[in-house]
């Protein structure tokens, strides 16, 4: 599969959750990262795995995500300019976790035209996603990486794991131009949606930075969704 070819996605929202939404080609986060489209809500009569969660208990830092400035009123936000060494911009193609058993392909995404971000479709959960829009990993910058945590489709999905992942563990993104990137794992926490860290994933960085991200805790059958977005800091060394 040729992940730059392929741009199938689905809108964050719907009976997933509230969307996340774009400012030009800035991203501003509303409610949840990415809505609950990457939660791949599980609808099977059977209980459901937990996804496992961050070491650390959820944070709460920084005010409601509608209170954050929009990210385009910060024209670095998005390119992420400063004066660190990085490579040259290429589409990922795959990403690796070893830790977590992950070996995805990925696929860009960009943005619907009402505003919401694409997301992988669920039927194709096992796929990550790119936010084009945004630095490629190992360029300068924040590149971000978005996966589902579980569908009603095929069950635990590409990030179900990603909550088990601890510091000094490793994510080598492989690129079009046939370099890898390697990140060290920083830190892997876990925000309430309504506290989504806008500034931390898509601010400006003068290295190289990933920040990969899923849906967690544990899923609201009422709202339909999970309460929690967990997010892996990580960087590459320059």
């Amino acid at each position: 599969m040729s992940p730059s070819s392929d741009t199938t996605a689905t809108p964050a929202g719907g009976r997933h959750g509230r969307p996340w939404r774009a400012a030009g080609a800035a991203v501003v986060v509303v409610v949840a990262m990415v809505g609950a489209g990457l939660i791949g809500a599980s609808l099977k009569t059977a209980p459901a795995p937990l996804p496992p969660q961050p070491l650390a208990a959820p944070v709460s830092t920084g005010p409601a995500v509608a209170d954050v400035p929009a990210p385009d009123a910060d024209p670095d936000l998005d390119t992420g300019n400063g004066n660190g060494t990085g490579l040259a911009r290429s589409a990922p193609t795959t990403i690796t976790i070893p830790r977590i058993g992950v070996d995805a392909s990925i696929m860009p995404l960009g943005t619907n035209p009402d505003g919401t971000v694409q997301v992988p479709p669920l039927e194709r959960a096992q796929l990550a996603g790119w936010y084009e829009p945004g630095p490629s990993p190992g360029e300068i910058g924040n590149a971000v990486i978005v996966g589902h945590v579980d569908s009603a489709e095929i069950g635990p999905a590409v990030f179900f794991s990603l909550g088990a992942l601890q510091p000094g563990d490793t994510i080598t993104v492989t690129r079009e131009d046939g370099q890898q990137a390697t990140f060290t794992v920083e830190s892997v926490k876990a925000y309430p949606k309504t506290q989504f860290p806008t500034e931390q994933v898509y601010g400006p960085s003068d290295r190289p930075g990933l920040r990969v991200v899923t849906c967690g805790g544990t899923f609201d059958k009422a709202a339909g969704s999970y309460p929690d977005n967990v997010v892996v800091f990580a960087s590459m060394p320059v």
